[in-house]
């Protein structure tokens, strides 16, 4: 804008967004609730970014990214208040408390690990020498995910019955492979504790078997915070906790706008028009991204 004779500093641009930012608060918010209100979800810890995202599920995919001052697990509990089911979650030890009779805000939350976190921990603990019981482990989990691969965008019910007949089987076998491989290694050792990370986590690494609408891994919500993430450095109005949350709600907006089809800038242009116009009182429903996207489909 400079090179084109518009010079605006940068403490006027910064002010443009934290203005904007609290401008779509309310929207963001109204997501996250119909986020929340479904009974399976993924989430991920990125230093202090929380991502929560829905997809196949009759209603549309969205994401909302939540910025909190730490990464303690109370913030967590927070973020999924009123939320009741199953979450998709990493290897962050935060969770574990959310799946407790104590758990405040709802009921206990069924745990879904992450296959792909198990087997970077089993990569990450090999010997320089090597160990056969790692590569043994990366062979069976392979088998795994080639299942996945042939039911990938497959109804819920269809990966369900696939992986009742095909997987169920591999996963029994596997536990009781690594139950007896662990028997044979320090539990103090790197690959103990690898080994004993997935077997006391076993109940949670299996429910993907039981339930058509989970992954096999939150590679998913892992893709979706990996990119705001990187750009934390290069964010202009995130320099301090307000800047922080503004930059958590664009983000969450145009990586909806992304999931469902919809070109951000048009959206954004549209939501800012509405938001002038004084729409926010009328119908918060209409403001959604998806919402946006069946207007256009519909005059199409």
């Amino acid at each position: 804008m400079a090179r084109h004779g518009v010079p605006i500093d940068r403490t006027v641009l910064a002010d443009w967004m934290g203005r904007t930012g609290a401008a779509i608060a309310p929207v963001v918010d109204h997501m996250a609730k119909r986020l929340c209100g479904k009974a399976r979800g993924f989430m991920s810890t990125r230093q202090r970014l929380r991502c929560l995202i829905r997809h196949r599920y009759p209603a549309p995919p969205g994401v909302v990214f939540h910025y909190r001052p730490g990464r303690k697990g109370e913030y967590a509990a927070e973020i999924l208040d009123g939320f009741n089911g199953t979450i998709q979650v990493d290897a962050y030890g935060g969770y574990s408390h959310l799946a407790t009779s104590d758990r405040m805000g709802g009921d206990p939350l069924r745990l879904a690990f992450c296959w792909a976190h198990g087997r970077r921990k089993l990569i990450k603990a090999t010997p320089k020498s090597g160990s056969p019981i790692v590569d043994e482990a990366l062979v069976r989990i392979a088998a795994l995910y080639k299942i996945e691969d042939s039911i990938r965008g497959s109804d819920p019910e269809h990966r369900r019955a696939v992986r009742q007949d095909l997987s169920l089987p591999l996963v029994d076998e596997f536990f009781t492979w690594l139950a007896a491989q662990a028997k044979r290694v320090s539990r103090k050792s790197d690959l103990g504790k690898a080994l004993a990370y997935m077997l006391t986590r076993q109940d949670g690494f299996r429910l993907f078997l039981d339930d058509g609408h989970l992954d096999i891994d939150s590679n998913l919500v892992e893709n979706a915070i990996r990119r705001p993430a990187m750009n934390r450095r290069n964010a202009l109005f995130a320099g301090h906790d307000e800047g922080g949350r503004n930059w958590a709600r664009f983000a969450s907006l145009i990586g909806t706008c992304k999931m469902n089809g919809i070109e951000p800038y048009a959206y954004l242009c549209d939501l800012f028009t509405r938001l002038a116009n004084g729409h926010l009182a009328k119908d918060i429903d209409a403001l959604m991204p998806w919402a946006h996207a069946a207007r256009i489909k519909a005059s199409q």
